[in-house]
């Protein structure tokens, strides 16, 4: 179904449009790929959906922060705009910035207006769409049609006198995606490729995403691939005078004068000049495509303060610099049950709960994502299958992340990982660490059998305790606790000083109790200790290290 045929809709307040961020971020990682392949223009670096995906992340942050500080709809809306502006990337990126500051400008000057702005409405909306493109405009200097600045005026302009908010957005989707398949007419270097504006193609599941959190219905849309085209019919947009570098930084500072001023500079070095006000006082997030990177900073000096300057090769494959990161390193640990969250999470992890089917590559991609950090250590801890692990990582490394899986196969491995993690190594040598810590723990489980069958360990009935390692029945007894204490006594015969046991949801706390007195009497030297994770599946997690 297309937008328009949407018809309710949740008020757009400072919860929805949280929300709407959360939305708009997952909806770019399932769209990155398809965007990214779409990029011909203004340079064929493939980057345009990563640099949408992380900008928006970027803002989603902000917004989060304000929502937990309690702010309504105009603090969370700046707090949107601010965030994109300081963690922008790319000259797409740039843009969507200001696309979130022409919303957090109508949201405040329409509370100014009233008092105060309980939701946001048609009216506002379509007031944020028209300051939309008079900041996109200004951060650009001109309009080129056929790009994501052309297909968001064509969105604004038939937004305007709808009457409810969801029918605003609809019509503005609908007309984004007219203006998107009209794009390969008005550039002709989109027309040579064969594709639509990737920055336009960007913004529309933007919009989608706005629908999805008003309405709960996504609009469909159809995938936008590069066009087969003539090879006889070759493109030179790559010539050797294309610029070497891409180059953003942000200028505190600098005066209306001044910009100006740095404008005509910056065009002199290079090309896709982008110059963005902040929601910040005289601060700005510079971007430009030129040969000399060096330069192109040194152009600032005398008009403000430069901070958080990237520097990136647009060719040769180099990676995609930490630009719009919250933090430098972050631990991924896929955990289930409540127990397994707070104690993960006390370590310092973040984390990632499977739901009933195991994880994704996609689910994967959201919780890197998610993490807000340049460098990421995952631990799978079982829960994701290996060509869904790889396929996530691979992705996320195409993105500019830097992505380190550590081996764990279960979450008695993963704490231990946990346990060494140190973020002020090199990442190399914190996941040597981590891998080395997890490999140093024999794990295994117990679960509750649920039919007759024969194993290794012979016969098994219904309710039988089945102790589990290496994927075969080591030990069959007639409950969970003798299961498990079979199990623990095979796995310290090879030695061992900690045994760590994590139950399950609905095991009697009981059994934890057992366990420990078991070894206390029987394996001198040995401790156990058990935490009640409430994890699903195996009713007990074993590790011996």
């Amino acid at each position: 179904m297309g937008a328009g045929e949407v018809t309710s809709s949740r008020p757009f307040d400072g919860a929805a449009l949280h929300d709407w961020t959360h939305t708009a971020v997952l909806q770019l990682i399932a769209h990155t790929d398809e965007i990214n392949a779409l990029n011909v223009y203004p340079v064929p670096d493939g980057d345009t959906g990563t640099n949408m995906l992380f900008t928006m992340r970027s803002a989603g942050a902000g917004a989060h922060d304000a929502l937990m500080a309690g702010g309504d709809v105009v603090a969370v809306a700046t707090a949107l705009a601010a965030g994109a502006v300081h963690g922008a990337r790319g000259n797409s990126g740039v843009i969507l910035s200001q696309i979130l500051c022409g919303l957090a400008d109508s949201t405040s000057e329409a509370a100014t207006r009233a008092g105060g702005l309980a939701e946001i409405d048609a009216a506002v909306f379509t007031a944020a769409l028209r300051r939309a493109v008079v900041l996109a405009v200004a951060s650009v200097g001109a309009v080129v049609p056929g790009t994501i600045v052309s297909v968001l005026q064509a969105a604004s302009a038939e937004a305007e006198g709808a009457r409810d908010l969801a029918g605003a957005v609809a019509v503005a989707a609908d007309a984004a995606a007219e203006a998107l398949e009209r794009t390969p007419q008005q550039l002709e270097v989109l027309a040579e490729a064969g594709v639509v504006d990737a920055g336009g193609r960007g913004l529309l599941v933007l919009l989608d995403a706005m629908t999805a959190t008003l309405t709960g219905v996504l609009p469909s849309r159809p995938l936008y691939r590069p066009a087969p085209v003539d090879a006889s019919h070759t493109c030179d947009h790559e010539s050797a005078s294309a610029p070497q570098f891409e180059v953003m930084y942000l200028l505190d500072r600098c005066t209306p004068e001044g910009l100006e001023v740095l404008r005509d500079r910056l065009d002199r070095l290079g090309d896709s000049v982008a110059i963005a006000a902040s929601t910040v006082a005289r601060q700005y997030s510079v971007h430009v495509h030129a040969n000399d990177a060096g330069a192109a900073v040194e152009a600032a000096l005398d008009l403000g303060t430069p901070s958080r300057i990237q520097v990136t090769a647009l060719s040769g494959g180099a990676a995609r610099p930490a630009g719009g990161w919250s933090r430098d390193r972050a631990v991924l640990a896929i955990a289930d049950g409540a127990g397994a969250a707070e104690l993960f999470a006390g370590e310092g992890a973040q984390v990632l709960a499977p739901a009933d089917e195991p994880i994704s590559a996609q689910q994967l991609l959201a919780g890197l994502v998610g993490t807000g950090a340049a460098q990421i250590m995952v631990l799978p801890n079982g829960f994701v299958a290996a060509e869904e692990l790889v396929a996530g990582c691979a992705t996320a490394i195409s993105w500019g992340m830097d992505v380190v899986p550590v081996p764990a196969g279960s979450m008695v491995q993963g704490l231990a990982a946990l346990a060494v993690h140190d973020a002020a190594r090199q990442a190399v040598d914190d996941g040597y660490t981590m891998a080395a810590a997890a490999a140093g723990v024999r794990h295994g489980s117990v679960r509750i059998a649920t039919e007759a069958a024969w194993t290794w360990a012979g016969m098994c009935q219904p309710g039988d305790g089945l102790g589990i390692a290496g994927d075969e029945v080591l030990i069959v007894s007639g409950d969970l606790t003798g299961a498990a204490k079979g199990l623990i006594d095979l796995m310290l015969t090879s030695g061992g000083e900690l045994v760590t046991v994590l139950t399950g949801a609905g095991v009697d706390p009981a059994v934890g109790a057992a366990l420990a007195e078991h070894v206390r009497c029987e394996h001198l030297g040995a401790e156990l200790v058990t935490y009640p994770t409430g994890h699903r599946g195996d009713a007990l997690l074993i590790g011996v290290e």
